[in-house]
């Protein structure tokens, strides 16, 4: 993709990210959003068939956004438990700052019946954290019959709906420190044979 292929379809990413947040996706044109970015309506077609594809797209670069933010906090830590305690910290800051677009994502690929397109979506995400996995048991943190595939998703999805509770269903009956430290000891007590 050219940069002003890439800066097209950017802008109408985020313009579509900004209007369907306010309005809803039913509510919201191709026309609005193709206004809010500054390009033609053709140029909307160029990158998605409609509306409803726009979706797997912001859920795509969300990931993107999510594995940079990822890798940049965790790779100075050589244990598990300081990775550990790193992406429950990284999981929470961006769920909070991005909840509005997780729920756009939840709510338009289970409207459109492609949850299963989250999930590839996901797979380089769940590979990242399974080499983390592997790093744990090379260096003696996590139990050897762990299964890194099953782990790595269980692990992923966990840590994200304990912030999606706390940030998006309001589930606020301890502090965020809190709540973190307490995924932080489950994980913990499930990767190790003590």
């Amino acid at each position: 993709m050219s940069t002003e292929t890439h800066d097209k379809y950017r802008l109408i990413l985020q313009a579509a990210i900004e209007i369907i947040s306010e309005k809803g996706l039913y509510n919201t044109s191709i026309s609005d959003i193709v206004k809010k970015a500054g390009v033609a309506q053709g140029t909307f077609y160029l990158y998605f068939r409609s509306k409803n594809a726009l979706i797997p797209a912001i859920a795509q670069n969300l990931i993107s956004i999510t594995m940079e933010k990822m890798k940049e906090n965790t790779n100075k830590h050589t244990d598990f438990d300081g990775f550990l305690q790193t992406f429950i910290e990284a999981i929470y800051t961006i769920t909070d700052e991005y909840k509005d677009v997780i729920v756009l994502c939840y709510s338009g690929l289970a409207i459109d019946h492609s949850m299963e397109i989250w999930e590839s979506i996901y797979q380089p995400y769940y590979e990242w954290f399974e080499t983390e996995l592997e790093r744990g048991i090379e260096h003696g943190e996590i139990i050897e019959q762990t299964n890194m595939q099953w782990t790595s998703k269980l692990i992923i999805n966990l840590v994200e709906n304990a912030a999606e509770r706390f940030y998006i269903g309001r589930d606020q009956d301890m502090t965020k420190e809190q709540s973190m430290t307490e995924v932080f000891h489950f994980v913990r007590r499930s990767l190790t044979a003590k």
